[in-house]
C-alpha cells in the first residue's frame, strides 16, 4: 500500500513539473464585486493598484493584482486591505447601549478599523474571504490584458545608400 502511495505521489510530482506552470503576471487594476446583503444589490467596481474606493461602510485599498497568462488555467489574485468606516453623522457617545451595539458587528483585526488584509483569489472566493455581516467583497479579475512593460528602444533606420 505504501508503494502505491509513493508511486502516485511521484507520478503527480513529475506531472506537475512537466506542466511548466507560469508565474502570475502583475496587472495595474482589479475588478471586484461587492454585495450588500441587506438590499441584495451587487455592484462591480474597478480600481487601480494603490487606489482606495468606498462601498457602503467599507474602504477597500488595492495593494497588488496578479493574473495568470492566457495559456495557463485562469486565475486572478489581488492583495486587498478592507477597513470599516463609522456611519455618517454618528459622533462619539458613551452610552452602554451603543457600546453593546458596537461589539455585535465584525471586530477589527488591526488599527483604524482594519477588517481584512490579505490575498483574495478569483477562482476560490471562500478560501480567503471578508467576514462581514452586511457586505461581501470578492475578486472577479485583473483589468489589463498585458502587464506594463518597458518598451525597447527602436533601432535607428539606416540611411539609404546613394550610388556615386
Amino acid at each position: 500500500m505504501t508503494r502505491f502511495i509513493r508511486f502516485t505521489l511521484a507520478t503527480a510530482a513529475m506531472a506537475l513539473a512537466a506542466a511548466g506552470a507560469h508565474a502570475l503576471e502583475p496587472r495595474v487594476g482589479v475588478k471586484l464585486r461587492a454585495l450588500d446583503k441587506i438590499t441584495g444589490n451587487s455592484t462591480d467596481i474597478s480600481a487601480k493598484v494603490g487606489e482606495t474606493l468606498t462601498f457602503g461602510r467599507l474602504k477597500v485599498t488595492v495593494k497588488a493584482c496578479f493574473q495568470a497568462p492566457p495559456e495557463d488555467t485562469p486565475e486572478s489574485a489581488a492583495f486587498l486591505e478592507i477597513h470599516a468606516t463609522a456611519p455618517a453623522g454618528k459622533g462619539k457617545s458613551d452610552t452602554a447601549a451603543d457600546t453593546v451595539r458596537m461589539h455585535r458587528g465584525p471586530q477589527p483585526i488591526g488599527p483604524d478599523g482594519l477588517l481584512f488584509s490579505g490575498w483574495m483569489f478569483a477562482s476560490s472566493p471562500g478560501l480567503s474571504a471578508l467576514e462581514h455581516p452586511t457586505y461581501d467583497v470578492w475578486v472577479i479579475s485583473c483589468n489589463t490584458s498585458t502587464p506594463a512593460q518597458a518598451a525597447a528602444p527602436a533601432a535607428p533606420a539606416a540611411p539609404p545608400v546613394e550610388p556615386n
